[in-house]
């Protein structure tokens, strides 16, 4: 969600302790800054938000219709939120390479 209009851009791809893809179903401006809000469970499974600037470094059009992948940089992460992103990347079932 983008704070500064309370709107839905997309679904989260992938994402790590620097950034993430975003699949964008609005549309976006390539090298702007945003505020975006969106939910990551904690240990238990509660839903907690992170409330995050983000960079916009590349954008790529989709073959569907009115979508693009996206690639941003976090920017402003707070030490609690880059911790709590680790541990939900680690947790058991997490798979990458």
């Amino acid at each position: 969600t983008d704070t500064m209009t309370d709107t839905m851009v997309g679904r989260i791809g992938n994402l790590s302790e620097t950034g993430m893809l975003l699949i964008a179903s609005a549309p976006l401006v390539e090298d702007a800054l945003y505020q975006f809000r969106f939910l990551l469970p904690d240990a238990s499974g509660l839903d907690l938000p992170v409330e995050v600037g983000m960079h916009l470094l590349w954008l790529d059009r989709a073959s569907a219709p009115g979508q693009a992948w996206t690639g941003f940089r976090f920017i402003a992460l707070t030490g609690e939120q880059a911790t709590r992103m680790r541990q939900w990347i680690d947790a058991p079932g997490s798979q990458y390479e």
